[in-house]
């Protein structure tokens, strides 16, 4: 490729008197280099490559910035689809920038196979973890089983929101609203539950336990009370209606599982979710005066010794709880709807997702 160079004698002879001989001066520090392999590289190619290079960087970043606007301003636009997009663009015009830039510095491709080779031997070796991280995340964007917004379970246990899929790994935001960053591979070569794949309700099972001896049609009807108490059960009535299955004969309980489908929204958030079903269960077996077991143990004692205690003591305990203030209801519940409120309140005044994909971390 051919690049038009300035002609530094044409400007010293335009130029006044004082600034020709300040002219010429520079046109002879550019034109500086060195010689190696029959490529003549010098101080005023290498600039030349390093400021085209950053226009490139300049377009790629104007660029994304649009399509990110665009993004936001119409509801209809499919929000992992322009990332895909963005994040393409920036590596073909990254690509094709150093490729011209090399050019530019006097450095020809015919003359880039002792570096190719070199690159290759750093691939087998330093770089393919990098390498293989780089092809794992165009596979992502291309496969579309995982696209910036979806909830995500690794085989670690870790689960989050996917912000973004960067050149060597994904950004990950827990609930915990914690950044991890997370290899691209381990999404190809491991086993990933995307819980928003589809967006429709999905199943949740809450375990208890309740004392051997009680009626098991009261804890059922005490554990779909419970259901219907939490605002996330999809639906009281229908084949996604909550269930009761009594799944095992423990050392000290019979073991119970409450069965409930959640809408959508909620399954992002597995742990409130799972803690509010369970605040609602023990006030529903607290209501029936169902005992709620726990592990015996037979403790033979062959001496006894009494220890003194202030007739007071417990008096002194109830006063001090009732003196905390402690509000009432249950906390879980409250964070959940809390959270969903607020992302629908931000889908409203700027339709993107959670967090911002197209933002540079």
């Amino acid at each position: 490729m051919r690049v038009a160079t300035l002609d530094f004698s044409v400007l010293a002879l335009a130029a006044p008197a004082p600034l020709q001989q300040g002219i010429k001066q520079v046109g002879q520090w550019l034109d500086l280099g060195v010689k190696f392999g029959g490529v003549n590289v010098t101080i005023g190619s290498v600039l030349g490559a390093v400021l085209l290079f950053a226009l490139f960087l300049i377009v790629s970043t104007t660029l994304k910035r649009l399509l990110h606007g665009y993004a936001l301003r119409n509801e209809h636009v499919n929000q992992s689809t322009i990332y895909t997009f963005e994040r393409l663009l920036h590596y073909v015009l990254l690509t094709v920038g150093v490729l011209w830039a090399l050019s530019v510095a006097g450095i020809p491709m015919a003359k880039m196979t002792v570096f190719a080779g070199a690159l290759g031997v750093g691939l087998g070796f330093g770089l393919q973890a990098i390498f293989n991280n780089f092809v794992s995340g165009l596979i992502l964007l291309f496969d579309r089983s995982l696209k910036v917004g979806d909830f995500v379970e690794l085989a670690s246990g870790l689960h989050g929101n996917v912000r973004e899929i960067r050149i060597r790994a994904t950004l990950i935001s827990t609930n915990d609203d914690i950044d991890i960053l997370v290899p691209n591979s381990e999404f190809v070569t491991g086993r990933v539950v995307n819980w928003t794949l589809r967006e429709v309700a999905r199943r949740q099972k809450i375990p208890f336990g309740v004392a051997y001896g009680t009626d098991k049609e009261l804890v059922k009807k005490a554990a779909l009370e419970a259901a219907a108490a939490v605002p996330f059960t999809l639906s009281l009535a229908g084949p996604c209606a909550p269930q009761v299955w009594l799944t095992g004969f423990g050392d000290s309980s019979l073991d119970f599982q409450l069965v409930v489908w959640l809408n959508a929204e909620a399954t992002r958030r597995v742990g409130a979710i799972t803690a509010a079903y369970n605040w609602a269960l023990h006030t529903a077996l607290e209501k029936y005066h169902i005992e709620i077991p726990f592990p015996q143990r037979d403790l033979h004692v062959k001496s006894w010794v009494q220890p003194e205690r202030g007739t007071d003591e417990a008096a002194a305990r109830a006063t001090e709880v009732s003196d905390r203030g402690v509000a009432e209801g249950n906390d879980a519940a409250r964070d959940v709807e809390r959270d969903i409120a607020e992302e629908s309140a931000g889908r409203i005044d700027t339709p993107s997702p959670a967090k911002d994909p197209g933002a540079a971390r």
